[in-house]
């Protein structure tokens, strides 16, 4: 069985063929490109001292040379964008999607929520497996925010947060795994930097959606920073005259103005496709192109 050819890590969808010679092919010899539990999956030998990346959080046990990493990456993107007209996403969670709060942390005027938790749906209390209860606030757009991205982009998850509360936060917005499916990384597979070395995907064709630039510091070209979200624990955060908290707006908030962002660079990545080089496009100046246009036009300058 092929990690290639198997094509396991993306979403189904209906293939059609795509020219070999637009993709290079591996050698004929072995090279232990992929390997599973110390067993190379083209010769069956053992390996041992590998060197790689480990991709364990989509398929247990399997690791990938680094030959290996630079082919699956351009064969999935190139696939994506040829039959899918789809870029790739990686999305954070804390304070991107959703923020998280400790309820011993909550001011006073807002413990009035802790009474809400069963009646709304947007917010979820836990304890169970973890030091202390705490809340978890989904941002407001976020469900559409999904819905929307993923008829342009293969999604990842990225956080540093543990994998148990990653999926605390999954089962809020992806139960199914429609989204996301395994393509989800936490501290466990990344304790240090974020690097979009783990995600399968060309960098030419990612877009990260982020609150925190500097966890990137090798991908800030792929980045669109988002404002943060902070729902709990902010005095200055306006309340109602029923005294409840006012929360971002789903028209004009941030998600939804990334949303029409996003849709600007897929639109123009993908524009007037069948005249592009394969070998040259490329997301990255796109996202600086476009991110200029949309200053120019927040300050009034034509």
């Amino acid at each position: 069985m092929s990690l290639v050819e198997n094509l396991f890590l993306e979403p189904q969808s209906k293939r059609r063929k795509i020219n070999p010679e637009t993709i290079e092919s591996p050698s004929p010899n072995c090279n232990h490109w992929f390997v599973r539990n110390k067993i190379c999956i083209s010769c069956y030998t053992t390996v041992d001292n590998f060197e790689g990346r480990s991709f364990d959080y989509l398929y247990k046990g399997m690791q990938m040379s680094n030959e290996a990493l630079g082919f699956t990456k351009g064969l999935i993107s190139q696939t994506s964008w040829l039959e899918d007209k789809k870029l790739h996403l990686v999305l954070d969670l804390d304070q991107t999607l959703i923020h998280t709060i400790k309820t011993s942390l909550l001011y006073e005027s807002e413990k009035y929520i802790i009474e809400e938790v069963e009646s709304r749906k947007d917010i979820k209390r836990f304890n169970t497996g973890f030091p202390e209860e705490s809340l978890i606030k989904l941002r407001p757009f976020v469900h559409q925010f999904l819905k929307e991205c993923n008829e342009m982009f293969s999604m990842y998850v990225y956080t540093k947060g543990g994998y148990d509360y990653a999926r605390l936060v999954l089962e809020m917005i992806d139960p199914d795994k429609f989204y996301f499916g395994n393509r989800v990384i936490t501290r466990r597979e990344s304790p240090g930097f974020k690097t979009l070395d783990l995600v399968l995907a060309d960098e030419r064709g990612i877009v990260i959606v982020d609150d925190t630039s500097s966890v990137w510091p090798h991908d800030k070209k792929n980045l669109l920073q988002i404002a943060r979200y902070k729902y709990f624990g902010d005095k200055s955060c306006l309340f109602s005259e029923d005294k409840k908290k006012i929360d971002e707006s789903d028209e004009k908030g941030p998600l939804n103005t990334a949303l029409r962002f996003l849709k600007d660079v897929h639109e123009e990545f993908f524009y007037d496709w069948s005249k592009k080089d394969l070998d040259s496009v490329d997301v990255r100046p796109l996202l600086k192109e476009i991110s200029l246009r949309w200053k120019r036009k927040a300050d009034g300058v034509v």
